[in-house]
């Protein structure tokens, strides 16, 4: 093996371990929903290539609002999906589509894009619980 092959296999091998880590075992921040006056939580969430934040926590039993905002046209990001939830909403290119829903158990719940690549996660607590 000469070096120029000897360095293909070592950057190769670095790239594999990056994605890795990037992907799962990166620490995720969870950002708590905001409970507006009317008592809905309610959070904005970019669409671009991913889902920003990534992580929501909510509370058990009192409605949500998340507001989708999409900014881009990819076709994977077209529809957002909250399987166990049983929700399925087309998500317009460069707008804003609210998802409600009343979340009734709680849990780690995982939402992805129709395509199942793009991923966020749901997590759903007792009122009054925080786990910050």
């Amino acid at each position: 093996m000469d070096a120029s092959q000897l360095f293909v296999t070592i950057s190769g091998a670095c790239a594999v371990i990056l994605i890795i880590w990037f992907f799962f075992m990166s620490e995720r921040t969870s950002v708590h929903a905001a409970v507006a006056a009317s008592g809905v939580q309610e959070i904005n969430i970019t669409v671009k290539g991913g889902y920003s934040p990534d992580t929501i926590v909510v509370q058990k039993g009192r409605p949500v609002r998340l507001n989708f905002d999409r900014e881009e046209t990819a076709s994977c990001s077209d529809t957002v999906v909250f399987g166990d939830f049983g929700i399925a909403r087309p998500l317009p290119a460069f707008k804003t589509t609210p998802v409600e829903f009343t979340p009734n158990k709680i849990g780690e719940f995982t939402f992805t894009c129709g395509m199942n690549m793009l991923r966020g996660k749901l997590i759903v607590e007792e009122p009054g619980e925080s786990t910050e």
